[in-house]
């Protein structure tokens, strides 16, 4: 029953994280009417990969304490984090710049 009712909860973050991207989708769209639809997706992607992924995964552990809204806007603040000091580190150990984007938020 508690596998059941953990399933629901993913299910319905995951909804409303995608909605959430799509508004955030639009929006980028709105004030870069001049941009291309592609080149907004690409960067509204971008910026959920890099900035709201990570330390969305992070808070969940939070989950029962804060709400969906505050865990987004805290998971921009703890993504950034987690990228600037991860990143340090991983140049300190000789992983070229170019990498950070795509090791740092999939580990």
């Amino acid at each position: 029953m508690e596998n059941l009712n953990l399933s629901n909860k993913i299910k319905q973050e995951s909804l409303y994280l995608f909605v959430s991207f799509i508004l955030f989708t639009i929006i980028l769209k709105i004030a870069f009417y001049k941009e291309d639809l592609i080149t907004t997706i690409k960067t509204s992607v971008s910026i959920f990969w890099l900035f709201i992924l990570p330390g969305f995964s992070i808070l969940y552990y939070w989950s029962d304490k804060l709400e969906f809204i505050e865990r987004l806007i805290l998971s921009f603040v703890v993504s950034s984090a987690i990228i600037g000091i991860s990143s340090y580190y991983i140049g300190l150990l000789g992983l070229h710049i170019k990498y950070h984007i795509i090791v740092i938020p999939s580990i």
